[in-house]
């Protein structure tokens, strides 16, 4: 008599699916624009995604410290061998890792060109960067943690249904599982969909120009898809949904960027930081109003 396989339970014959997310132009399109850029308005280490904030006086600089602490704390990464980052940015995770955190060997994965060059100014053997696909990711040995922060929105693209998403994203945690020892953990902080869909005529018009102009090809998840996505690979060992520090994030950016609008549209023309100007803007309301989420999950391998 063969063996009830649950097909919810991943068996050995299972493939993934085909990568269906952003693709690589897509990246470039929004991350490769110019560093100069980013550099106007993000703080000093060009942390590209919300901070953690813990005190009113805290800037933005701070904020981003408290984030990469906790995130690396919460995956278990301190004084560890091998550590990924999925979805690197331009490096701040992996040397705050390295410097602060005495992580032996940290590597960084990017499709961003732009930002692989600026990690490659500063980095030694001890961090790798890669402009590579987690798709195609095929690392030499296991890793003791995993991050990736803000990189799962562009896991699947605009129009995917729910079923392809969580296919996806499965494919995701498959990897992930593949690479991690046993207890050992995997921490998101992703952009998610909230739950109020009242939604304003303004309000979808900035959404839908966000994803024409600013995030081509990306869809934000739903919570619960995540969390489907991860069954039977993964145990979830702390949440928390912290849309009001976007809020504040947000905030800050846009009022580095219009402190310095003459300087970016010197760079790129006053379309471009309009444009900017408009998505940050939006995207703050978004968050204040939970039409958006931003949930950091930390997993536990089972």
């Amino acid at each position: 008599m063969s063996e009830r396989v649950d097909s919810d339970t991943p068996a050995a014959t299972e493939r993934p699916t085909p990568y269906s997310g952003a693709s690589q132009a897509a990246i470039v399109h929004h991350y490769d624009i110019s560093n100069d850029f980013y550099g106007v308005w993000l703080d000093s280490t060009l942390t590209y995604s919300c901070g953690l904030w813990k005190h009113d006086e805290d800037t933005l600089k701070t904020a981003q410290e408290h984030k990469l602490d906790y995130l690396a704390r919460a995956s278990g990464a301190v004084a560890k061998k091998r550590v990924l980052d999925i979805g690197c940015g331009w490096g701040g995770m992996l040397r705050r890792l390295r410097n602060r955190h005495d992580v032996e060997h940290v590597v960084g994965l990017t499709l961003s060109e732009a930002q692989a060059g600026s990690i490659s100014g500063w980095a030694d053997g001890s961090c790798e960067v890669r402009v590579e696909n987690w798709a195609d990711h095929a690392p030499a040995g296991a890793y003791d943690a995993i991050l990736s922060i803000e990189a799962f929105e562009h896991f699947a693209a605009m129009g995917m249904s729910r079923i392809a998403r969580v296919g996806a994203y499965r494919d995701f945690f498959a990897r992930c599982h593949e690479w991690l020892p046993r207890h050992g953990r995997l921490v998101l902080q992703t952009s998610v969909k909230g739950n109020n869909m009242r939604l304003e005529i303004q309000t979808v018009r900035d959404m839908r120009f966000i994803v024409d102009r600013i995030f081509p090809e990306s869809e934000l998840p739903w919570a619960s898809e995540i969390l489907q996505a991860s069954e039977h690979r993964f145990d979830v060992v702390g949440a928390r949904n912290d849309p009001e520090d976007y809020v504040r994030t947000l905030g800050e950016w846009l009022g580095r960027l219009r402190r310095n609008r003459l300087r970016a549209e010197g760079m790129l023309g006053e379309e471009v930081v309009a444009d900017y100007e408009r998505y940050l803007g939006a995207a703050a309301d978004a968050f204040a109003n939970r039409h958006l989420g931003l949930m950091r999950i930390i997993f536990e391998r089972v």
